[in-house]
């Protein structure tokens, strides 16, 4: 048999605090945290005359069809704009369906499928141009 060795005490290494030298102060006024954060939330609409009218909530890459969720009417021949992430382009309204039946018109609530012209993801935002 080996001897077995024996294992030394670890010694306690405190580490020593860090002396932190002030800040340097500046002409710039400082916000406190809870300003700051109010400031932040602050968000400021397109200039345009754009106005939210519905979310995309799925789309068909077979056929090039949107569903969207309507937040405010909607009529065949609108203008609408799709913004999203990747996507970010504008088309007129040809038709709509709801129920797989064609409609001129929805109304707030509704959910349509229209045909787009580019492809878009869920979540992309439809503005009335």
């Amino acid at each position: 048999m080996s001897p077995k060795k024996k294992k030394s005490p670890k010694k306690n290494s405190k580490k020593k605090p860090v002396k932190r030298k002030p800040a340097k102060k500046t002409g710039k006024k400082v916000l406190s945290r809870k300003k700051a954060v109010k400031k932040a939330k602050v968000t400021k609409r397109p200039k345009g005359k754009e106005n939210i009218i519905g979310v995309i909530t799925h789309y068909f890459p077979q056929v090039r069809a949107a569903v969207i969720k309507l937040k405010s009417p909607l009529a065949a021949g609108d203008r609408i704009k799709i913004k999203g992430h990747t996507t970010d382009f504008t088309q007129a309204i040809n038709s709509m369906q709801i129920d797989h039946v064609s409609v001129n018109q929805a109304k707030k609530g509704q959910e349509i499928g229209l045909l787009v012209d580019s492809r878009v993801r869920q979540h992309d935002i439809v503005y009335k141009v």
